[in-house]
């Protein structure tokens, strides 16, 4: 009987993997609709409960530089079926990208929301930006009719970055420059309610060993784009692609990239000024990971806490492994975890699954929108997690 009841089990479990599977929809696939490569996934739930995704459409190759636009698709099925594509942002021959979405629902003169889209562009590799031969700068568009038009663009540049280059010589001599890259957020209650926050990092001075001159920060509105403000920076440095959520309290948690690689886990920092300064940096070691970018979200709150939702590859050695993990806690423990894909395929199993972003469905469920197959493709998947 028991031997039975086992078998049982092992049965369901497999049915539930072949039909997480089938449920897996291409959003973006490299090499079609003009574009060799797709990189670098966002994705946003809308007021009235539509999906809007984005990604980096590389034009000629996968390189991070080069020509390279902002794209984005429509679902109004939750995930099932996606838009055509329509180009969001182009700068001619040279990059835009890192998009960092997020919907502000505390604006009394837009009620029914309004999308905010930060972004990067930049003129040169990020390598030789590091060197001080190119420059990073900072944008946001905004949208009040699901993603369909979008405004005039803004260069905040001046507020939220510090480059030592013309027009700007900032002494600080802040180099290469990234957004999240992932959704942004907004704070929902407290103190802080309504503030749009945006991870960030950046590389400071002339290149250092073992990328000890990056280092993860974030800059955030209180009123609706009007002016922005710069966080404090994270003390450990190598710190690097970031995603941030809100906690109670007025606090707030940021998880970062180890770009130093030394220790194969992600680095968190806690802020209880709604992500203005940090009061502890330190390694999120139940959280391991490749060098590879991560997403976190606030699912909502429970008995008085924010539950986190989390994804990346788990994977101390290849982006591969793509995991979701929740936590009840605000990030003490993470006691439930889904493997949404994986390989062990050697001939696979580098870089086959890597960035990702995570959206709110349901109450019980999540969607992942992600890199696959050596970034082939991105897909969306919807994961009923509880």
């Amino acid at each position: 009987m028991k031997r039975l009841l086992i078998f049982t089990i092992l049965i369901l479990f497999s049915i539930s993997l072949l039909a997480q599977k089938s449920d897996r929809v291409s959003v973006f696939q490299s090499g079609k609709d003009g574009y060799a490569s797709y990189r670098i996934p966002a994705i946003i739930k809308l007021p009235h409960g539509e999906l809007l995704a984005f990604a980096e459409g590389r034009k000629k190759n996968a390189a991070d530089f080069g020509d390279i636009d902002i794209v984005s698709k429509l679902s109004k099925d939750g995930g099932k079926t996606w838009s055509e594509l329509k180009k969001v942002v182009d700068v001619d021959s040279l990059q835009a990208g890192n998009p960092a979405p997020v919907v502000d629902y505390w604006d009394p003169e837009f009620p029914q929301g309004r999308i905010f889209l930060f972004y990067n562009t930049g003129n040169n590799h990020e390598n030789l930006v590091r060197q001080g031969k190119g420059l990073r700068e900072v944008w946001y568009i905004t949208s009040t009719d699901d993603g369909r038009t979008w405004s005039t663009p803004v260069n905040i540049t001046r507020s939220v970055h510090r480059p030592g280059q013309d027009p700007y010589k900032f002494s600080e001599d802040w180099r290469s420059y990234a957004n999240t890259p992932g959704h942004a957020m907004q704070i929902s209650a407290g103190r802080y309610r309504g503030r749009i926050y945006v991870a960030a990092n950046h590389s400071s001075g002339a290149p250092q060993a073992k990328f000890t001159d990056y280092v993860s920060h974030g800059f955030y509105t209180d009123n609706h784009g009007q002016s922005f403000q710069l966080s404090q920076s994270l003390s450990l440095q190598g710190s690097n692609e970031a995603s941030a959520a809100e906690l109670s309290d007025n606090r707030l948690l940021l998880n970062a990239r180890n770009q130093k690689g030394d220790v194969r886990t992600r680095i968190a920092a806690i802020s209880a000024d709604g992500g203005n300064t940090w009061e502890k940096n330190y390694y999120e070691t139940s959280l391991p990971d490749p060098v590879c970018q991560g997403s976190l979200l606030s699912l909502g709150y429970r008995q008085g806490k924010s539950v986190l939702a989390f994804s990346n590859p788990a994977d101390q050695e290849h982006r591969n492994h793509l995991t979701l993990r929740i936590s009840f806690d605000e990030g003490l423990t993470w006691p439930i975890s889904h493997e949404i894909d994986g390989t062990n395929d050697p001939k696979l199993i580098s870089d086959f699954t890597a960035y990702s972003d995570i959206v709110k469905l349901e109450e019980d469920k999540i969607g992942v929108l992600y890199e696959r197959n050596d970034y082939a493709e991105i897909v969306f998947v919807n994961i009923k997690w509880e």
